[in-house]
């Protein structure tokens, strides 16, 4: 069948879309095996960039903050953001509205507010109040990245529930099964796949946190989006592009795990789709 002229306009534009949106990922990827000195200028190909991962204390120090406060933040906000979930999917009522919109209000509040606001707080709590757990840096990131994250998670794990039936829990509790047996053993099962597909979703984006890092970040406890944001004073290096083609990975492995577990739940394309955007 012969396509018409729209058709193809349209097709043509959606490729063109595309070559906007990736283009300057492709180019940072290229430029992650530049082995010149500066990332703007190709010297050669190489994995120089690659190597001063090994070499540089300063570069693995921001990886591993940015990793260790990722996985510590995804476990807080899967934890908090799984129990308001099954409690807006599962005891719903006009507090649900109320709460929604809070979450909403949390999704929404732009970073640089949220950085602002969290600043003179924890330095309130630490300093002022003279709670030593917020002078540590990872425990203020962990703060500052859970933040948003945990509303994510409340938003995928509440758009399971409320497609499941609460029939299995209720015959739990016809069984005299405890209320923590039938979350422990029904509930939290059911879940599950929206469980893990929140926590890696927190992960990712706590990796990509970077306003509030830069923030609440305390000496020697830099990230990596702010290590890169610093390095922009003395001009990009090739190894910012390998160690950012690096992180791109594992938060492509961690939406692909993401997608893969609910799959394997039974989740349809679609019903992946509408659990990772929280619908």
């Amino acid at each position: 069948m012969k396509r018409s002229w729209s058709d193809v306009a349209l097709s043509v534009w959606g490729v063109l879309v595309f070559l906007f949106l990736f283009a300057p990922i492709i180019v940072i990827i290229i430029s992650a095996f530049n082995s010149g000195r500066l990332l703007v200028a190709w010297d050669g190909f190489g994995f120089d960039g690659f190597a001063a991962l090994l070499e540089k204390p300063a570069i693995q120090s921001a990886v591993w903050v940015s990793i260790q406060t990722g996985f510590i933040a995804a476990i807080v906000a899967t934890v908090l953001g799984t129990l308001a979930g099954i409690a807006m999917a599962r005891h719903p009522g006009k507090w649900v509205f109320w709460f929604i919109g809070l979450l909403l209000l949390v999704s929404v509040t732009p970073e640089i507010v949220d950085a602002v606001a969290l600043l003179p707080w924890l330095v309130f709590l630490g300093q002022d109040l003279g709670i030593g757990l917020f002078n540590d840096g990872i425990v203020r990131l962990v703060v500052g990245h859970s933040l948003f994250s945990t509303a994510v998670v409340s938003y995928i794990v509440r758009a399971r529930l409320v497609g499941l039936d609460a029939q299995l829990e209720e015959a739990s509790a016809d069984l005299y099964a405890k209320p923590f047996a039938t979350f422990r053993r029904v509930t939290l099962p059911l879940a599950m796949p929206a469980v893990l597909a929140g926590f890696l979703l927190s992960f990712t984006l706590s990796l990509d946190n970077t306003i509030i890092a830069a923030f609440v970040q305390v000496s020697g406890t830099t990230p990596w989006p702010v290590y890169v944001l610093s390095a922009l004073r003395s001009g990009l290096r090739p190894e910012i592009a390998s160690v950012s083609t690096i992180m791109l990975v594992l938060t492509l492995v961690a939406l692909a795990l993401v997608a893969l577990v609910l799959r394997r739940a039974g989740d349809s394309a679609t019903q992946i789709a509408r659990t990772m955007t929280g619908n």
